[in-house]
């Protein structure tokens, strides 16, 4: 049954992310569960066209490109109550104000590390079959490698080191489970019988580091990860060690990567860099050992839609009363995305 008063509810995003997100059964979706009106999507908490729209808005629908959430906001939308934001880490976007206000924040970020650990597991498993460097070889050589060239190539008994239990950390221990890996655990807030749950044995980070072929990063950008792989840490790897960072190039101190991966002793999948992008005249670009993309591990394209319909969902929930199923708590941010 329709709720004869819905909650008005405002985009504020980049217009342009609007029908990837939302496709026409998704907006539907959002309209039957709310006083919505599609053709408005902010971009300016000052700008007097929006100003109706924002002193009447219940709901905040952000997005990429949303502007900071701060007093600004709170002084135009004095009636908003719940931000739902169908991107992934609200931790740059939501102010401390609008904490302090009470209003609830609910974020798709469970949606958004899905691709992420999905791309990080497929490079896991080409790195573990030296993937990238016999395509190197073969543009030069045209020719099959030897059996001495594929003597320590393969993914059995790969360990599988990762360093955060985040949400992309958690779903890619999930994909992990099927393969024939070691997969070992780092994260302070996790006990080893949870750990063991996840199907990982837990190590302090120095010990994970040694102990692994390949590294991957799913650790918050937050004071205590800055820099956390520093040059005496990034020495414990192995040579030949493979690290994957989709997390934040801040974690990684950028001198100390640049000089492993300059002498081959290492090897790396970056998704993400510091600086990022990296100037036209970083070796990364051509290292044949450094397989760089542009930060395309988290939502593009098609998979926008997912993030669409947990914000669809949780609008529903809210115009229902039932609780939110992605609320993101001010208390936790001092420790995750």
């Amino acid at each position: 049954m329709p709720n004869p008063h819905p909650p008005r509810a405002v985009f504020a995003m980049d217009p342009v992310h609007l029908p990837l997100l939302f496709p026409p059964p998704l907006m539907a979706r959002l309209k039957q569960a709310s006083d919505l009106d599609p053709a408005l999507v902010v971009r300016d908490f000052t700008d007097p066209s929006a100003a109706k729209a924002l002193a009447e808005a219940e709901v905040l629908i952000t997005g990429w490109g949303c502007p900071h959430l701060d007093e600004t906001l709170l002084t135009a939308a004095p009636r908003l109550r719940t931000v739902l934001h169908a991107a992934g880490s609200v931790r740059s976007l939501v102010g401390e104000p609008v904490w302090e206000r009470g209003i609830t924040v609910s974020s798709a970020v469970t949606g958004n590390a899905v691709p992420v650990a999905e791309y990080t597991l497929a490079m896991i498993l080409l790195a573990g079959k030296d993937a990238f460097a016999h395509r190197e070889r073969f543009r030069s050589t045209h020719a099959y490698p030897t059996s001495a060239e594929t003597a320590h190539t393969g993914n059995v008994g790969r360990r599988i080191g990762v360093i955060g239990a985040s949400r992309v950390g958690r779903r890619l221990l999930e994909l992990l489970r099927p393969f024939d890996f070691t997969v070992l655990l780092h994260d302070p807030y996790v006990s080893p019988a949870e750990a063991a749950a996840l199907g990982a044995e837990l190590l302090p980070l120095d010990d994970l580091l040694r102990h692994s072929d390949v590294v991957s990063l799913h650790a918050p950008d937050i004071p205590e990860t800055y820099r956390m792989l520093d040059a005496p840490r990034l020495a414990l790897i192995r040579d030949g060690g493979v690290l994957i960072n989709t997390s934040r190039g801040a974690l990684v101190d950028p001198d100390a990567l640049t000089d492993e991966l300059v002498s081959g002793r290492l090897h790396a999948i970056l998704d993400v860099t510091e600086p990022e992008p990296l100037p036209p005249g970083s070796p990364f670009y051509r290292l044949p050992n450094v397989f760089l993309t542009p930060h395309i591990a988290g939502s593009l394209g098609n998979e926008l839609e997912r993030l669409g319909r947990i914000v669809a969902e949780e609008l529903e929930h809210l115009a229902s009363g039932a609780p939110l199923t992605h609320e993101v708590r001010h208390a936790d941010m001092a420790h995750v995305a």
